[in-house]
């Protein structure tokens, strides 16, 4: 596992208060713990029940650290006020819906309430309350079809679906707050996310655990040629890390992926490398609205400091292994 150590001037959390939307999920799970492990005071909101928060240990003797946990829906405004009081230093926010590409295309208004009108809200209290930093989940959806061979941040924005027209849309408005009020704003276009703690989630990889677990059958959209890049949870957390403490120089959209692409066919014979068992296997007719590659270039954050740390094999392990009884269950 990749070490905050690495990161400059992580000493500057200590005694912060960020919000963490989004803190239930398995993103958010992760950055709350890595962030609390850090010094700063973390509100986590969300509208599911909180886990209990495992924070990272700190190397620091004595450093003081808490989580506190609000339950709500922050298209709430009464939700977005009582998470985002005075003494809110940086906003981390990683809550949207939904959380499937593909399944945007089937309710393009509750895709927008979620994704547009609570980053506006949130980037509003962030004003009204003086805070500094605003880091955002975005996606390299954002690009769709406007981008030629890898994608980086200057590429055109040209969405294909509702999920990335509206994660464009939140980025817009992160720009104007942060030329217009200072709210320094950095949009995290991240690639496939995966990691330890992702049982809910219906993204490829938990999805191919769940058929190793079951022995039933995996199905592959189209010819599973098409090629996606994978950045292990722990490097997104020191991503967010840098975001919030690499000052002036860290802002607006930055590529967070591992730069190396891997088809579906592949993804599927490094799992059953990790799982020690083939898994069974069928081709269905390809989903409207998915990209055939997403190929990243992550040259700018890299010149920033982060670097991916967490190979594939080293993730796919880890993943095997937090899933462990289901599969030896299966077996």
């Amino acid at each position: 596992m990749p070490s905050a150590e690495r990161t400059p001037n992580v000493d500057q959390l200590i005694g912060q208060w960020v919000v963490v939307t989004g803190g239930s999920g398995f993103i958010g799970g992760h950055v709350v713990a890595g962030l609390c492990g850090l010094g700063a005071n973390v509100l986590s909101v969300d509208r599911r029940p909180a886990p209990a928060f495992r924070c990272h240990p700190s190397s620091r003797p004595g450093e003081r650290h808490s989580v506190t946990v609000l339950e709500g829906d922050l298209r709430d405004p009464a939700v977005v006020d009582a998470a985002v009081e005075p003494g809110t230093t940086a906003i981390v926010h990683l809550a949207a819906g939904p959380t499937q590409v593909l399944r945007s295309l089937e309710d393009p208004v509750g895709t927008f309430e979620n994704n547009v009108v609570v980053t506006q809200a949130l980037l509003e209290a962030a004003r009204r309350q003086g805070a500094s930093a605003f880091v955002f989940a975005s996606s390299n959806a954002v690009v769709g079809a406007g981008a030629t061979g890898a994608f980086h941040e200057g590429a055109p924005l040209a969405p294909l679906t509702p999920y990335g027209a509206t994660k464009a849309a939140a980025e817009m408005n992160i720009s104007c707050y942060n030329a217009a009020y200072g709210v320094r704003g950095v949009c995290l276009r991240l690639t496939n996310v995966y990691g330890t703690g992702m049982s809910e989630k219906d993204s490829i990889i938990p999805r191919l655990m769940r058929a190793a677990a079951s022995g039933q059958t995996f199905d592959i959209y189209g010819d599973g040629l098409q090629v996606r890049d994978y950045v292990n949870v722990a490097d997104v957390v020191q991503a967010v890390v840098l975001a919030l403490t690499g000052g002036a120089a860290v802002s607006g959209p930055l590529v967070i992926g591992s730069g190396q692409s891997v088809s579906v066919l592949d993804l599927v014979a490094l799992t059953e490398k990790a799982l020690g068992s083939q898994l069974d296997v069928r081709h269905v007719p390809a989903k409207p609205g998915e990209m055939p590659a997403v190929v990243v270039d992550n040259s700018r954050v890299r010149g920033l400091g982060w670097s991916p740390s967490v190979s594939l094999e080293e993730g796919l392990a880890a993943v095997v292994g937090d899933w462990g009884g289901e599969l030896g269950a299966a077996s």
